[in-house]
């Protein structure tokens, strides 16, 4: 999975506990060891987060 397409995504934000970014979405243990062998090229949960674009959509 592309990381750019990760910093893009509405569910990534910074977590201060970790100090790192993190993925809000509750992945299960099959799906998160998919993503990280790198197996999985896209991640059903993806939803954009840049709210310029999604305006775009809607006008």
């Amino acid at each position: 999975m592309s990381g750019d397409m990760c910093e893009s995504c509405a569910y990534f934000f910074y977590d201060e506990e970790y100090e790192c970014y993190v993925c809000d979405m509750d992945l299960d243990e099959d799906e998160l060891g998919r993503f990280i062998a790198g197996t999985k090229t896209e991640c059903p949960y993806y939803r954009n987060g840049d709210e310029y674009e999604v305006v775009k959509h809607q006008n």
